[in-house]
């Protein structure tokens, strides 16, 4: 009977770890794409200042 408890506590315990890397995947995606955006961003700003420096006499 005791294998039975000891089989449900690890059980569960993977059932957390996976649910938790599920987490950290979805977290580190979400941060992949802020970096993307950020980094467009940037680019656009810089692309914006290069097109106003061409245009000034």
């Amino acid at each position: 009977m005791g294998i039975w408890l000891e089989l449900g506590i690890f059980g569960l315990v993977f059932v957390f770890a996976f649910w938790q890397m599920r987490d950290v995947r979805k977290a580190q995606e979400q941060t992949r794409q802020q970096r993307a955006r950020e980094k467009a961003a940037q680019e656009a700003a810089e692309q914006t200042t290069v097109k106003a420096n061409d245009e000034k006499p």
